[in-house]
């Protein structure tokens, strides 16, 4: 008696399953682009010698940009009007401009300095991040409207998190690859650093043939006429323009900040998400230098398999957490998923073992379960927080809802991109020393590769105990939101 009740997804609330691949397609550009930078900067240190505290900051300062460009993307596309959309124009423009500038960037070259190095790669991160901005904020804010139900969200999320996990298969091999002649597509040398040269320009095509097709095939649900909190169409007299647009940015900001739901989602994604980010690079510095005593190549192999193994199992993790969240609720099942997830970091203290090599792949199906239910849940969740919020103050803002969201993440992905450089430093890792390693900072990097994340995510399940927004309520707001509409807001 005291079970909700389950609504049954309409027939017209579905979105048609091609529809939802070209949508996945975009996640996958958005990973693939993520999961690269991230898997690739590290031939900064082992292929160029860099100080590792110099490529952490590489890594974190071009994204403080995005405490600017994120929440004004996501405003600028709420309010577009053009005869294509509010989304479509930028998701094409920005694949084009992130797909470019990341083929550019990894063009490091041999015999520089490391100040050049440090300034060539910063200066051209900086305009990489924000074409992918560009692109991904739009793309993030087309798919919280292009349903109104609240499975069919988690099911187009479930989707687009199944395909955007072909990065993840792909992205544990780059270090592997960059070290083999196949890829020095650039006639100047060879090396680790040819090699990665030779992959990015593979990917930044990859980018921009994919990345713009959610804005050819795809439609947006709402008209791009921006509406203030009373309903009326808002003036477009020239003199009114930019006073307006700066009162609303900053209004709509700390509106969007305020909400108490989605700040939860917010916290939750960041402790999960930069709690892994911290220390993702430990791992192949564990498993190189612990488990193999310093040897690259079988090292880099071995991660391969493991981030491949996760990667391959994440593809059924998501199909259980989709029909798992459309039985039990969201809720609930990110509690499942997170629970699992660190489990498997936890068993990472044992399993990387220099004995057993073979034990790498056991945490890596487990660990899948944190991401897994991450990028499926918390999206679909966002979706109905943007519906409740639009019951609140009668405006649409998918574009700041998104950007804000992933402006919570970027900030705290710099911070601990850099603190995990820095972090590396505290080790007493030594790039010089090879496989001549210290006991203690051996030991540093387990602790921290395998107990940083279970702590983050065991506080990201708290954070999520108390959200609020329920299949039931969910279905309420709808239903008032519906009402009030009528048909005026359906394009």
């Amino acid at each position: 008696m005291n079970e909700p009740h389950h609504y049954q997804t309409a027939s017209e609330d579905r979105i048609p399953f091609i529809h939802k691949v070209v949508y996945g397609l975009g996640a996958f550009v958005n990973n693939l682009l993520a999961a690269a930078i991230g898997s690739m900067v590290i031939v900064l240190n082992l292929g160029l010698g860099m100080n590792p505290a110099l490529v952490g900051l590489l890594g974190a300062l071009p994204r403080l940009t995005d405490a600017i460009t994120d929440p004004l993307m996501g405003f600028i596309s709420d309010n577009t009007r053009s005869r294509w959309g509010r989304r479509r124009p930028y998701i094409f423009a920005g694949a084009i401009l992130a797909g470019l500038t990341f083929a550019l960037l990894w063009q490091l070259g041999y015999n520089h300095s490391e100040s050049y190095y440090f300034w060539y790669f910063l200066s051209g991160s900086l305009i990489f991040y924000l074409g992918y901005t560009i692109f991904s904020i739009p793309w993030v804010a087309l798919g919280y409207e292009l349903t109104p139900d609240y499975h069919e969200r988690t099911r187009l999320m479930g989707t687009s998190n199944f395909i955007a996990q072909s990065a993840y298969v792909i992205a544990p091999w780059f270090l592997y690859f960059m070290q083999h002649q196949y890829f020095d597509l650039i006639p100047y040398a060879s090396g680790m650093v040819n090699g990665a040269a030779g992959i990015a320009i593979l990917i930044g095509v990859v980018v921009i043939a994919i990345g713009v097709l959610p804005a050819i095939f795809l439609r947006e649900r709402f008209d791009a006429t921006a509406q203030d909190a009373d309903g009326k169409q808002k003036s477009t007299q020239p003199g009114n323009v930019l006073v307006r647009n700066t009162r609303e940015f900053f209004k709509g900001f700390a509106t969007t900040l305020r909400f108490r739901p989605f700040l939860k989602l917010c916290v939750a994604t960041f402790l999960v998400f930069n709690g892994f980010i911290m220390v993702a690079s430990f791992q192949f510095y564990v498993i190189i230098y612990y488990v193999f005593g310093g040897d690259k190549v079988i090292g880099a192999k071995f991660a391969g398999y493991a981030g491949s193994l996760g990667a391959l199992s994440t593809f059924v993790i998501i199909v259980l957490i989709t029909w798992l969240g459309t039985r039990i609720g969201k809720r609930k099942t990110f509690f499942v998923t997170t629970g699992i997830s660190m489990l498997g970091y936890a068993l990472k203290w044992v399993c990387y073992n220099p004995d057993y090599p073979w034990l790498i792949l056991v945490p890596a199906p487990l660990i899948a379960f944190g991401f897994g239910g991450l990028f499926t849940l918390i999206p679909a969740m966002i979706a109905d927080v943007v519906d409740a919020d639009e019951l609140e103050t009668h405006e649409r803002r998918e574009g700041m809802y998104g950007s804000i969201f992933w402006w919570v993440v970027k900030l705290g992905q710099a911070a601990a991109i850099a603190a995990g450089g820095f972090l590396l430093v505290a080790t007493g890792f030594d790039v010089e020393l090879d496989g001549n390693q210290t006991d203690y900072a051996i030991f540093m990097m387990r602790v921290f590769d395998a107990f940083v994340p279970v702590i983050a995510s065991g506080f990201a399940v708290w954070a999520i105990a108390s959200f609020s927004i329920t299949e039931e309520k969910a279905h309420e707001i709808r239903l008032l939101l519906e009402q009030r509409r009528g048909d005026t807001a359906a394009a």
